[in-house]
């Protein structure tokens, strides 16, 4: 079984290490596509920084920490994340 990821903030830290993860990169990625501002507000320890971390490693390109996930998929095997 898999590692909790508690008090883990970092998506490279938490797919390196094989701790365990919801893919939750299908809202990435609509919410990278998207050209209206978003504004985040939710309560303390709510995914907040994870969400940040995902899309800093996005945007940078490693593509090989989304070899599973469903943003490398839906675009031909991250071939164009964006």
């Amino acid at each position: 079984m898999k590692k909790l990821p508690i008090g883990k903030q970092d998506l490279k830290n938490i797919i390196l290490n094989e701790y365990m993860y919801i893919d939750k990169t299908k809202y990435i990625y609509e919410l990278a596509r998207s050209d209206v501002p978003i504004f985040i507000s939710r309560p303390r320890r709510f995914g907040k920084s994870l969400t940040i971390s995902t899309l800093y490693y996005l945007f940078k390109g490693e593509k090989e920490l989304f070899k599973r996930l469903y943003i490398y998929m839906i675009n031909g095997n991250g071939k164009d994340i964006l």
